[in-house]
This record gives C-alpha cells, sequence and structure tokens, in this order.
C-alpha cells in the first residue's frame, strides 16, 4: 500500500509547478551522481588492470629472496624438489647489482640483472621489445637487453659495429687507491634490443646473460632470487604454502601482490578517494529529495488528514513518504547505471575519449566493468536516499488531524 501512494504521489499532478520542477532535479542528480561513480570506477579498474599487466610482464609470479643479506647459495636438492613441484612451469637464478654504464661519452647509473638462458619463459618480457630482439647470448658471446629509457639517455645505436656498453661493478671489499677503475670489475657487452614496459623498469634494469654477472659481481654460486613462473591453472596459494615450507623461515617468497605492495596500495587508496568525493554529488543532490518531499507533505496534508481518519498509524504515513524517496533515488540511480553502461561499451569498442600527449602506451582511456562497482554504488545511493527521504516522511507521519471541510 505505500509504494501504491507513493507511486500516485509521483506521477499525479501537484498544485504546484515547482514540486515537480524539483523532483526532476532531484532524479537528474541521482542519475549524474551514479553515472559519474560508475564512470570513474570503471577508468580505476582500466588503469588498474592495465599497470598490473605492465608490471606482470616483468615481475615473475613468484620470487625467493634471503630474509639477511643481499645473496645466496641455492641448495641444489632444494631446487630440484623446486623445479618438481606440480603447477611450476620455469625457475631461474638472478643477480642484480647496481653498476655504472657507459657507450661513447655518456654514463648512466642502472641495475644489473643477470638472468639464466630460460628467463623468456619465467616472464613475459620478451614480448615488450621496443627495439631490437630478445637476445642474451649467441655463439658465446653475450648480449645486453636495455631498456627504452636506459637506450635514450645513452643514445644507443644497435647498428654500430663497435657500440659496446662498458659496465662496472664495485670490487667486493676493494678500497679506492692510487687509480679508482682498479676498484671495479669492468667488461664489456653489446645491446641487442630494448624492452619498454613501464618507466620504473625502462628506466632502471638492463638484463645480461648470468655468466656475465657472475664475472663482474665476483659471485661464483651465489645469488640475489630466484623467479618462479607457474602453470596458467595453478592454485598459486597452496603453491606458495609449499615453496615456503620448502625453503624454510629464513627466506622470503613473495607472489606479485607482495612484490609491489605500495603501488598496489597508492592504486586502492586513489581510488577509494575519488570514490568518497564524487560521493559528495549525490549528498547534494539529496537536499533536493528533502526539498521535493518536504513540499509534497505540505500538499498532501489534507490527504494524510484522510488516511488517519481511515485508520492510517504513523508508520504507514512514513513509508508512503519514505517510499516516495526512495523510487526518486533508484530512478536515478537506474537511469545513471544504463547511460555508463552504454558509454563504457562504446569506449570499449570505438575508443571515443583519447589520452592526450601522445607519450602514454595507450591511445584512449582504458575502462573495465565490475559487478561490485555497480553494487557499491547502489547501496550507496540507497543509504542516501534513504536518509534524505527520512525527514520528510518523518515530519509527515507527525502532521496534525485535521478536520477535512467541504
Amino acid at each position: 500500500m505505500p509504494l501504491t501512494f507513493a507511486k500516485r504521489y509521483f506521477v499525479s499532478k501537484k498544485s504546484s509547478n515547482a514540486i515537480n520542477i524539483i523532483s526532476w532535479v532531484s532524479v537528474l542528480g541521482m542519475v549524474v551522481g551514479s553515472l559519474g561513480l560508475i564512470l570513474v570506477l570503471s577508468v580505476f579498474n582500466g588503469f588498474e588492470g592495465l599497470v598490473i599487466s605492465l608490471y606482470n610482464t616483468f615481475n615473475p609470479d613468484f620470487t625467493i629472496t634471503a630474509k639477511v643479506g643481499k645473496s645466496f647459495i641455492p641448495d641444489s636438492s632444494s631446487l630440484a624438489k623446486l623445479t618438481s613441484i606440480e603447477g611450476v612451469r620455469a625457475v631461474s637464478k638472478v643477480i642484480e647489482e647496481n653498476a655504472l654504464l657507459t657507450y661513447a661519452d655518456k654514463q648512466y647509473i642502472a641495475t644489473i640483472k643477470g638472468v639464466e638462458a630460460n628467463y623468456g619463459d619465467v616472464t613475459g618480457i620478451d614480448s615488450s621489445m621496443y627495439n631490437g630482439d630478445f637476445l642474451l647470448k649467441k655463439d658465446d658471446q653475450p648480449y645486453a637487453v636495455i631498456g627504452a629509457g636506459i637506450e635514450q639517455s645513452l643514445g644507443v645505436n644497435y647498428e654500430d659495429p663497435f657500440g659496446y656498453i662498458t659496465v662496472y661493478i664495485p670490487k667486493k671489499g676493494k678500497s679506492i687507491e692510487n687509480n679508482p677503475e682498479d676498484a671495479f670489475n669492468r667488461n664489456v657487452i653489446k645491446p641487442s634490443g630494448s624492452f619498454a614496459i613501464q618507466a620504473e623498469f625502462d628506466s632502471k634494469y638492463i638484463l645480461v646473460p648470468m655468466e656475465f654477472a657472475q664475472q663482474l659481481t665476483g659471485y661464483a654460486h651465489e645469488v640475489s632470487s630466484l623467479e618462479i613462473a607457474v602453470k596458467p591453472d595453478a592454485n598459486t596459494e597452496a603453491l606458495q604454502s609449499k615453496i615456503e615450507s620448502l625453503f624454510g623461515k629464513n627466506f622470503d617468497v613473495r607472489n606479485r601482490l607482495q612484490q609491489n605492495v605500495t603501488m598496489y596500495k597508492v592504486m586502492k587508496t586513489e581510488k577509494w578517494a575519488v570514490y568518497a568525493i564524487l560521493t559528495l554529488i549525490l549528498i547534494i543532490a539529496a537536499f533536493n529529495i528533502i526539498g521535493s518531499l518536504s513540499m509534497l507533505v505540505i500538499e498532501k496534508k489534507k490527504d494524510i488528514s484522510i488516511l488517519r481518519t481511515m485508520g492510517a498509524d504513523e508508520n504507514l504515513i512514513r513509508k508512503i513518504f519514505l517510499s516516495e524517496g526512495m523510487m526518486l533515488s533508484l530512478i536515478g540511480c537506474f537511469t545513471g547505471f544504463a547511460i555508463a553502461v552504454i558509454i563504457i561499451i562504446l569506449q570499449q569498442k570505438f575508443q571515443l575519449i583519447k589520452i592526450g600527449g601522445g607519450s602514454f602506451v595507450i591511445d584512449a582511456y582504458p575502462v573495465e566493468m565490475k559487478l561490485q562497482d555497480f553494487i557499491l554504488v547502489f547501496f550507496t545511493v540507497l543509504i542516501i536516499g534513504w536518509i534524505a527521504a527520512w525527514f520528510p516522511s518523518y515530519r509527515a507521519s507527525k502532521t496534525q488531524f485535521e478536520i477535512v471541510k467541504e
């Protein structure tokens, strides 16, 4: 019955046109608020998915590092057991060390990453080549795959047959005496290509063969980490537990989320901050609901009196105007949802809204719809609409009985 009265009040002609105008303005406010929230959350989802895919191109599924010290010697039996665990696709030893790079008359501080020949199977970095080829070794000659940022800073020319990069790494425990160069291990390597993933990686890493990194760092058997790739259908949580139990408490086993925990936290924080800001639009729109319902209560004062004489209690009167307020909110909410879905589908199909500048990895804003975003916005609108409708409905329920005279 309350819903029937609410529908009637919504579609019936009011004595004052201002009530109709305010009602539709409140619906429009909810449309704009719901539309804005879904669109912005979908854009954040798109960027989040893009950034994660970029990071996952460089980062492996799991890394194993020592809790104490920069390096460790992997136990051969543990390595054999690791590769035999069901779900593990590939394992690569890795050596990382800061180094000074020189090319022609230019210098650059970077991190060399010594990897094994199967490193392309551990990560998807071979699919992100910017220039040249993913080549680390050919005919016993070592090659380097460098980040695009390093390539640009050094001005690397792959066509130059004498274009070698000289790599300097400090010798362990060696002090600088008369000749500073004596304190460094150095070697030259030919660049074979560059990768472009994300600025954080492109301007930091240079990939070299494991043997080349061992010669520069002085590591005979030590490694900085073990990087692991798993099969697509593997249970990552169960695998992580097995790997942790295999290597023990002296090692950190990190999945992709744990490798970039700060980045994930920043993205989530930004998303929730924008959600909170845009929710203010809905709160502002709710004031229109309060205004339209308050004017409706004044107009329907005679109807309320008639209902009271017919036995309606305060609860029924309150539910009628609460239903009216919720109807205004939900009509706006679902209309905003429909428009948002249409815009998102058009953006996915035709990339209507472009990213300016032309320096990003994609041309148009990425968007991705998630069911949980629609549920979140729906309940946000529901709660705000209920709060906005409560005061006018409470006032209607307390309207004093007055005798209706013809």
